[in-house]
């Protein structure tokens, strides 16, 4: 059974225009491609028509996934959420206990990541260690890196 995945309106209909995209302007192209190699003749040794087979199952894997995204998708009102714990779309300074650096993260569904801004999944470890702290609190993360320690420093929504 699929678990539902929190998004923002914003996520949800920049998935849905994605997949929109995806099938009326990547597919056709694919498709087009596909029935040109096949064209050539000989579909045993005709390595286009394999390389265009292989593209479009990949392209195809990944529609089904967004749109078993957006089947799932349980559209969170951020405003409704309390403001004094580490929440879906919270941005939470936090302070690196090993290195003493300060980072801040923003907790985002699919289709609001953006690993180089700081937004991170909430599904993710981070988002997962972060969740429902107060600050002062301490986030213990297991990662793939080791055990991380966080200090929750703020907790703000936008």
């Amino acid at each position: 059974m699929n678990e539902s995945v929190p998004m923002t309106r914003e996520g949800f209909d920049r998935l849905k225009a994605e997949v929109q995209r995806l099938e009326t302007e990547e597919l056709p192209l694919i498709t087009q491609r596909l029935a040109d190699a096949r064209a050539e003749g000989d579909l045993k040794e005709n390595a286009e028509y394999h390389a265009q087979r292989e593209n479009q199952g990949m392209l195809m894997a990944k529609i089904n996934q967004i749109k078993t995204k957006l089947a799932n998708a349980q559209i969170i009102d951020t405003s409704a959420l309390p403001k004094d714990t580490v929440a879906f779309g919270a941005s939470v300074k936090v302070k690196d206990l090993e290195f003493g650096d300060e980072e801040t993260f923003t907790l985002v569904g699919a289709g609001d990541e953006d690993y180089q801004t700081g937004r991170i999944l909430l599904a993710s470890p981070i988002g997962q260690g972060l969740l429902g702290k107060r600050v002062g609190e301490i986030a213990e993360v297991h990662a793939p890196a080791g055990l991380l320690k966080f200090e929750v420093l703020e907790i703000s929504f936008q």
